[in-house]
Formats: C-alpha cells, structure tokens, sequence
C-alpha cells in the first residue's frame, strides 16, 4: 500500500487544483490530497483530505488506481489516485486562499494544454484517462534528472 492519496474533483469542464504553498510542488497546479494516517484506508484517506483541504464533504469518490514513480532509475513510490464529481447545484466559489495553498476551477483543457508548464508534469498523461475511461490504470512515471521521460499507463 502506497503512503498518499490525491483526488480530482471535477464539476461541469472543470477540475477542482491547488497551487501549493510548500514542497513538494510548491507553486504547481495538481489534485488535492495527502498522507494515508496509521489504520487508514486509502477511500477513508482521501475523503479526509479533500475535507480538510477544501473544506468540501465528497458525497462518493471513483477508485481509478494508482500513480507510481522511478526516479533514476529507482523505484520511489506511489499514491492512490481518485475522481469525484461535484453536483452542479453545490457551489464552491474559487479562487479561494488555504494553509495549503490556492484553490481554483481549472477548465479541462488548460489543464491538458501542451504548453502548460503550471500543471504537476504527468497530470496531462493521466487525466483523461481518469475522466473518460471507467478502467483502473498503475500510471507509472519515470523521472531521470528530476525530468518526466515516460509516463506508461497499465491495467490494473
């Protein structure tokens, strides 16, 4: 079982991000999330996260696998990964300012714009297979010299 969990909330065209505040990925547009506590599963995690983080009670969350990393070679981790939709009748006005950092509505495709260099370096891989295919996929990344090389998605 991997140590974190990360959420992608979407309502309408739009993907709920955080700029971060701090590292990891301080200054980085990515999904919400954090650290699996002891005696926690990974649903029970992210439903947690997205609370405190947003402040938003997720009626449901969609399981769609996993994201792992390489790093030079050497295997480095993973995270649980989740979508959600949030019904149009809730309204969470955006930006709004956190001690994680800022919370914004994003459409889809900014998000998945080629030349957006804002966004974590594998989200525009992986996201629309979290958004438009009902399968579960191991999203394994390969970083060498803190660059993105590959990124190669796998039924799970």
């Amino acid at each position: 079982m991997f140590q974190y969990t990360i959420c992608f909330i979407r309502k309408g065209g739009n993907i709920l991000l955080l700029n971060r505040a701090t590292a990891p990925w301080m200054g980085v547009w990515n999904g919400v999330g954090g650290k699996i506590e002891p005696g926690e599963t990974p649903h029970r995690s992210v439903m947690r996260e997205v609370a405190e983080e947003t402040g938003i009670a997720l009626p449901s969350v969609l399981d769609k696998g996993v994201v792992t990393w390489t790093v030079d070679g050497e295997p480095r981790g993973g995270m649980h990964i989740f979508v959600a939709e949030l019904p149009q009748h809730i309204d969470y006005p955006t930006p709004k300012p956190t001690e994680e950092g800022i919370l914004d509505w994003k459409p889809v495709d900014w998000v998945l714009h080629p030349e957006n260099k804002g966004v974590a370096h594998n989200i525009p891989y992986f996201l629309p297979k979290l958004l438009y295919d009902p399968l579960r996929y191991d999203h394994r990344c390969t970083f060498v010299n803190d660059r993105l090389v590959a990124v190669e998605s796998v039924v799970i």
